[in-house]
């Protein structure tokens, strides 16, 4: 193992596996969606600390991850756990291969998407980060996953940028999903929440920076959801957009 993926996994397992307070914190946020028994996807599960939390609610979990370093941890971990399944692919519009870029120190910022890389290289908040290799990797499909594990009660993605090609990749609702958005890339979060709103009429709500807690008190229709974006508090660089069926 190279010296700068070591000390990049290094890193992950600091901030994602042994940071006991945030993984209450997930329990307590992914409790509003799931119930013990559902199946959820995990896409760009990483090291797994979104899977450890909604396996800890009773949850089967689907676990997504392409990069090959996280996929070892994963499978060191949960390879015997029935209640897991790794796919070691990731996700986009239509099926094929693609050119991961990948960062071995940071790992939590390797993309599929050259345009958010590029960007994200540019601004301060990333003025630390270098992608220096690239990996081949599978893609699949929201839908493929479906056919293969049966409809989620809810789906995570994080996939740094490429959020808006895996729900291209979906074309039935999944009661509950979120994804990462950028203050800085506006664009694709309104992207994003159009291609939501083709799949159902979602209702949104929203967690900023690593709080995971929702900050909203009501839900909203993705049409005004989208103004409220345009008045994200000062200092919000990123966060996690939450969208679910309407309740009958």
């Amino acid at each position: 193992m190279k010296i700068a993926s070591a000390l990049g996994l290094a890193r992950s397992v600091l901030h994602y596996r042994l940071n006991l307070p945030k993984q209450y914190r997930l329990r307590r946020l992914y409790s509003q969606f799931v119930r013990p028994g559902d199946l959820a996807f995990d896409v760009g599960a990483h090291l797994g600390d979104r899977t450890w939390a909604l396996r800890a609610l009773g949850c089967r979990v689907v676990a997504v991850e392409p990069q090959p370093l996280p996929v070892r941890f994963l499978e060191w971990l949960y390879s015997a756990a029935s209640d897991v399944a790794l796919e070691s692919c990731a996700l986009g519009a239509g099926p094929g291969t693609a050119e991961l870029l990948v960062s071995s120190r940071h790992p939590t910022v390797s993309s599929l998407s050259a345009s958010w890389v590029e960007q994200a290289s540019a601004s301060d908040e990333f003025r630390t980060v270098t992608w220096d290799r690239q990996v081949p990797v599978r893609i699949d499909t929201l839908d493929g996953l479906i056919a293969r594990h049966g409809l989620p009660a809810f789906c995570k993605i994080d996939v740094e940028g490429f959020e808006r090609d895996v729900l291209r990749g979906l074309s039935q609702p999944i009661p509950a999903l979120s994804f990462e958005f950028l203050t800085a890339r506006h664009d694709l979060t309104l992207e994003c929440l159009a291609e939501a709103a083709r799949i159902a009429p979602y209702r949104c709500n929203i967690a900023y920076g690593e709080s995971l807690r929702l900050a909203l008190p009501d839900w909203r229709d993705i049409g005004d959801f989208q103004a409220l974006l345009r008045a994200v508090p000062a200092g919000i660089a990123s966060g996690d957009i939450y969208l679910q069926l309407p309740r009958t």
